[in-house]
Order: C-alpha cells, then sequence, then structure tokens
C-alpha cells in the first residue's frame, strides 16, 4: 500500500491537476497509479510531464528510451517503474525479452544501443560522475553532444519516478517485475 496517498480517480486530483490527468488518459488510454501519486501536487505533475514531453521530441528512439529507463529502474531499485518499462519496452518499443534482460543488465543486445544503456547506467551508478573513457565510448558509438545531454536527462527524469514511487511505495499497477540488483 502506498505511503502517500493516490487519488483514486482524476476527479479525486487536485482541482489544478486534473486537466494534465486527462491529458495522460487521452495519451495512454488509463491513468497508472505514479501520475495520480504525483498529481498531489499539480507543479511536480506538470513539471514531470513538460520534461518527459520535451525528451520525447527529441532524438533518441522511443526504443532507446525504454532501454535506459530499464537500466536506470534496475540501478536504483525501483520496482514500479521496472514493471510499467518491462511492459512499455515489450508492448509500445516491441522489444523481446532478451533485449529487456539486456537493459535490466545495463546494456543492450543492438550495438548502438549499447552504449547508451551502458552510459546512462554509469551515470546512474555514478551519479553523474562518470570518467572520460566513459564519455568517449558513448561518443565513439555515434551520439553526438546533444544526445549525450538527452541521455544523462532521461536518466534524471526516470531517477526522479523512482525516487518518487519508492519513497511512495506506489501500488504497481502493472504486470509486476522484481528489482534483481539494486545498486
Amino acid at each position: 500500500m502506498s505511503r502517500i496517498p493516490t487519488p483514486a480517480t482524476i476527479a479525486d486530483a487536485p482541482d489544478a491537476a486534473r486537466p494534465l490527468l486527462e491529458q495522460v488518459e487521452k495519451q495512454l488510454g488509463q491513468v497508472p497509479n505514479m501520475f495520480r501519486l504525483i498529481a498531489n501536487s499539480p507543479a511536480a505533475l506538470d513539471g514531470y510531464l513538460s520534461l518527459s514531453g520535451a525528451l520525447a521530441k527529441g532524438r533518441l528512439t522511443a526504443a532507446t528510451r525504454e532501454r535506459i529507463a530499464l537500466a536506470v529502474a534496475e540501478v536504483n531499485g525501483c520496482s514500479y517503474c521496472l514493471s510499467a518499462h518491462s511492459y512499455l519496452a515489450r508492448n509500445l518499443a516491441k522489444l523481446d525479452d532478451a533485449e529487456i534482460t539486456a537493459n535490466r543488465s545495463g546494456a543492450s543486445n543492438d550495438p548502438r544501443a549499447d552504449a547508451a544503456v551502458r552510459f546512462a547506467a554509469e551515470v546512474a551508478r555514478e551519479r553523474g560522475h562518470v570518467s572520460d573513457n566513459d564519455l568517449r565510448a558513448v561518443k565513439l558509438a555515434g551520439y553526438d553532444d546533444d544526445e549525450v545531454i538527452e541521455i544523462v536527462l532521461h536518466v534524471a527524469l526516470n531517477s526522479l519516478t523512482n525516487y518518487v514511487n519508492e519513497v511512495a511505495t506506489t501500488d504497481i499497477d502493472f504486470p509486476a517485475v522484481s528489482v534483481r540488483q539494486a545498486a
């Protein structure tokens, strides 16, 4: 059970959060618990949705974004996000089980994506204190400066939701996946 009350419906959320939750429902067809939880602070929900929406317009593919989300959720030990992104990776990004397993281990079976996922996992593990070699490796794989910045921001965005969900112990409303190696 969540340690922070989660509004049961859009109507139960604060007035200022309702239009934002309605947008989520329109986009996803439902409003997952995490969004309703964050709606306790309309400003936080607006900030999260704004950053998420802006990054979705970036250069990283949806599949790479899901790969990064899986790696970061595993590093941060967040079962809610691991469950949500396993579902999204499988059903929206069309990643197979072998790829999802690799992503959870901080890698990818796709050579280019592997560099991004390895870099993202290192950013998460080291809280941004990566080495010159780490940065060089992701650039040698073909990621330019703006894509590197996007990778870092995806780590931050996913860490934000990991932390919120772990603090709240958000009830998982996706097929549950357990963390195997919290850092």
